[in-house]
């Protein structure tokens, strides 16, 4: 047998993880400058790209004008006042921004016209308040075209709850608009500024609705009303505001486009072989259509009208693309891709030549040549369901069988999709196969497949496991003997149950901001999460056997493989406490544990500093342990 790093000379991790990447974030109303959203400092932050100034091959992050430098992530977009909107206004950025990953987003204006300082803004006193209390969350929900109104979702009057809110951009003053209980939140306006659509989860798994409200005297319409778990997209209105499209599932296993009107009238009119999605432009001359094809991204444009294909966009390659955004125009359009072999960046469609070229450039110290795309293989589980795997493997021939990593997706309802990262590649140079399944309970195959991991069906999600390692005994370069599990949130409590309930399989694992104890999750996650989660995992006072049986804490006596621990301080979603009681448990049996806390980071690593320190101690951890 081979060790990880006998084929090939040991790769240099700081270089994989100084990999940047860019997206846009919309244009501005003149459709003179897109946003940018580029984690170059070393965490999110927003820059503008002057489109006078893009060049065929890509412009390079870091000569754009940096809006943002602030201490915490930021996100943001343009407001959508009218192309003759005051000056003032029309290039003026709503950003938000939490603390150390609390996820309690503050909102705050921004301009950033040709007035605007050069400098980009250091601090949170450079910026407008527009809706802030910092210990309640505040999310974003459309701008009424005419740039007046302005709405959002707040839990700030239970903590648990949010409502929806209005605010006057010129007066401040607030209209509380809709309040009733649970997770909602606020979709677009009408191009009219009559409707306002209200999305919102249901205690069923993977159900959602949406409402139109009728700004004129209050009333709401049921979109696609359903009595079965469905998923219900937001709205994407023609410029008359006489109806729009919209996605969901409603009796289908996969999402289709929908045409509704406001009175609560629809029908499919789109029905792909895949997930999709959909976005009319301001000018209703394009219906772009998305689909999830196979994890992979197409991308169509279609007459709204007709509904014939207008237009393919061609995208870079085979992998991930999304934030697609329209110029006012409607000539162009802006996204982001990644693949495996290509790290994320902004590029943009014209459609009047239809062609597609690149916007940015973030830089990169990698050999595109020492990249590896992975094989998609389906791997058959007990019960004869298909286990969708990407499967990356080292260059060049093995000396004996590899040693193998399996990444495990968050959510659950999420899915492993083909775009760049820097540690699969960093791993597979190693000499490590990684492996990345979409175990049951996965989006992207129908609601059918996402729902089989709901509840009391969580073991069969945990069982594709074995299964997938049946399928590396039986794969001719691949060492059962040295696998080992990474996961994170989700993923991470997947890693914990492999270990606890297949400890015989499993060589070692990394589990980042997972749950240790579904119990003590559900017990001390946020309080505004707790009844969505308890919709996918069971509840406290329905279900409390089943989840402490399914909780990995509670098989310390069967655990005994090596384990890694990353978290942070101020996760809302997983608290820190998850990974802190395992720690103490395992390490108490004389398991080998390590552990990295970060006490300005939340669910994850935001911020390249922590992953500079945590991923060098990982990637050593995994070959220490995955060494004959």
């Amino acid at each position: 047998m081979t060790t990880p790093d006998a084929a090939v000379s040991e790769p240099d991790i700081h270089a994989y993880l100084q990999t940047r990447s860019a997206g846009p974030s919309g244009f501005s109303p003149t459709g003179e400058r897109l946003l940018i959203s580029s984690d170059l400092p070393g965490s999110s932050q927003l820059y503008a790209l002057k489109m006078a100034d893009a060049q065929p091959d890509g412009v390079p992050i870091e000569t754009l004008r940096q809006v943002t430098a602030l201490p915490e992530p930021a996100g943001g977009g343009y407001l959508p006042v009218p192309l003759d909107g005051p000056d003032g206004l029309s290039d003026t950025v709503l950003i938000g921004i939490d603390a150390g990953g609390n996820e309690k987003h503050q909102l705050y204006l921004l301009p950033v016209g040709a007035d605007a300082p050069a400098a980009p803004v250091t601090g949170l006193d450079a910026l407008t308040p527009l809706v802030v209390d910092p210990e309640h969350i505040h999310r974003s929900g459309g701008v009424t075209r005419d740039g007046s109104t302005f709405a959002y979702a707040t839990n700030r009057r239970t903590g648990s709850d949010f409502d929806i809110w209005t605010r006057d951009l010129a007066s401040g003053d607030e209209h509380l608009v809709h309040a009733p209980g649970g997770w909602t939140w606020a979709g677009n306006f009408s191009p009219d500024g009559r409707y306002l659509s209200l999305g919102a989860l249901t205690e069923q798994p993977g159900d959602s609705t949406l409402h139109l409200l009728d700004r004129t005297n209050a009333s709401l319409v049921e979109l696609a009303p359903h009595t079965e778990p469905a998923e219900i997209g937001g709205t994407s209105w023609l410029p008359d505001s006489s109806a729009f499209f919209f996605s969901h599932d409603v009796g289908r296993d996969m999402s289709a486009i929908a045409r509704g009107t406001p009175d609560g009238a629809w029908e499919f009119v789109l029905e792909p072989e895949w997930d999709a999605g959909c976005a009319v432009d301001w000018t209703g001359r394009h219906l772009l259509v998305v689909t999830n094809a196979d994890g992979r991204t197409e991308a169509r444009l279609h007459n709204p009208a007709t509904l014939e294909i207008t237009a393919e966009v061609p995208l870079p390659g085979t992998g991930v693309a999304g934030g697609f955004s329209f110029s006012r125009d409607g000539r162009y359009l802006s996204y982001s891709y990644s693949s495996p072999l290509v790290p994320g960046d902004g590029w943009l469609y014209d459609t009047n030549t239809g062609t597609s070229t690149r916007l940015t450039i973030s830089p990169h110290q990698l050999d595109p040549s020492t990249l590896v795309a992975p094989d998609l293989v389906r791997v058959p589980a007990h019960d004869g369901e298909s286990i969708p795997l990407y499967v990356f493997r080292p260059r060049g021939p093995a000396e004996g069988k590899r040693p193998v990593v399996m990444i495990l997706h968050g959510g659950p309802e999420s899915q492993y999709r083909p775009s760049f990262a820097a540690l699969t590649q960093y791993l597979v140079a190693r000499g490590f196969v990684v492996i990345a399944p979409n175990v049951r309970g996965s989006t992207g195959y129908g609601r059918r497949y996402q729902a089989l991991d709901d509840v009391e069906k969580r073991f069969d999600s945990v069982r594709d496991m074995e299964w997938i390692h049946r399928w590396i005994a039986a794969t001719d370069d691949l060492d059962p003997e040295r696998c080992a599990l990474y996961g994170g949130s989700y993923g991470g409590y997947m890693v914990l149950a492999g270990l606890a309930f297949q400890p015989d399989l499993w060589a070692g694992g990394v589990c980042i901001v997972g749950m240790s104890s579904l119990v003590t999750f559900l017990q001390n996650t946020a309080s505004w999460r707790r009844a969505f989660r308890e919709r996918e995992y069971g509840s406290l006072e329905h279900h409390r056997d089943l989840l402490e049986e399914l909780s990995p804490i509670n098989q310390l006596d069967a655990m005994r493989a090596p384990l890694f621990l990353v978290h942070g301080v101020n996760d809302p979603r997983v608290p820190v406490g998850e990974a802190q009681q395992i720690y103490a448990a395992l390490r108490g049996k004389g398991i080998r544990t390590e552990m990295a806390i970060y006490s300005d980071e939340g669910h994850g690593l935001a911020k390249l500093k922590n992953r500079l320190d945590a991923y060098p101690r990982v990637t050593s951890f995994l070959v220490d342990v995955l060494r004959p």
